[in-house]
């Protein structure tokens, strides 16, 4: 229950910033989004109609595909997501009365940060603020078509139209903004602090595994593997540390055994004592 309450309110203040996004960065320098938002935009600069309304009504035949295809549950975060980014849109239109940032430069890099906080915010709470999300989703279970190369077209046709409406400028802009957007919302999602997992091969495991234990203060697994071309039996360490420790597991691997083999990769996300539970010990 605690995590379904989280859920919605992350999605909430996700749906507010994006949408306060729109309004004081965006709008006010003749700026884009992509997605439906984006259309949304255009047909406000060109005819004036309500931003959020119009988000709202291109979102109904997406929202009824995905009661369709992609399920009940699926569809009421998406509905909830997208009834409530609507609303703010509109809610928030007079901040577009007010400049916050003259320079359009800093203003599109501005617009982004917040644009990707605040879609961080619903796709970490896995919920949905419509438009191209259910376009993808879609996508992702029925066809075989890569997703982001379809939300990437999709992107470039909205500002080839908006380059040609509205000057090759504007359009630069925007893809600055969507750029530093899809940025912050990948942070947002997995994490700022990056975690790092490290695979060493080595004969001397046991010394290397020491020291991690007490110099670093974290647990490891042991591996088994084999050699292919001595087919000897060997050990493998695989132990997950934060990016500020792999300067110190290097330096102890190097002391332990200057031979051994070490790979180093990013760790997308981590969960579990040290992590996410309560840590043994204090680092």
């Amino acid at each position: 229950m605690r995590y379904k309450i989280y859920q919605y309110l992350s999605v909430g203040v996700g749906c507010l910033l994006s949408a306060v996004a729109i309004n004081s960065f965006l709008v006010p320098h003749h700026l884009l989004s992509g997605g439906v938002s984006g259309i949304a935009i255009i047909l406000y600069y060109l005819f004036k109609f309500p931003i959020g309304v119009q988000i709202l009504a291109m979102n109904v035949p997406l929202v009824y595909a995905a009661y369709r295809l992609l399920g009940k549950e699926y569809t009421i975060k998406t509905l909830y997501g997208t009834a409530l980014f609507s609303f703010f849109v509109d809610a928030t239109d007079y901040l577009a009365n007010f400049t916050v940032v003259d320079d359009p430069i800093l203003s599109a890099i501005t617009g982004g940060i917040v644009t990707g906080i605040g879609s961080g915010l619903i796709f970490k709470a896995n919920g949905s603020g419509g438009g191209l999300d259910i376009v993808s989703s879609i996508i992702k279970k029925y066809y075989s078509m890569n997703v982001g190369a379809a939300s990437f077209s999709i992107n470039c046709m909205i500002m080839l139209i908006a380059a040609i409406l509205f000057g090759i400028k504007l359009a630069i802009l925007t893809l600055i903004s969507m750029f530093i957007a899809a940025n912050i919302t990948d942070n947002v999602v997995e994490g700022i602090n990056r975690k790092k997992t490290v695979y060493i091969v080595s004969y001397k495991t046991d010394e290397i595994l020491k020291a991690i234990l007490k110099e670093v203060g974290r647990g490891a697994t042991i591996l088994r593997g084999e050699g292919a071309f001595t087919r000897q039996d060997k050990q493998v360490i695989f132990v997950v540390v934060t990016l500020t420790q792999i300067g110190q597991i290097k330096l102890l691997v190097q002391e332990s055994d200057p031979n051994a083999f070490m790979i180093v990769q990013d760790a997308v996300e981590v969960m579990g004592r040290g992590f996410t539970l309560p840590s043994t010990k204090q680092l």
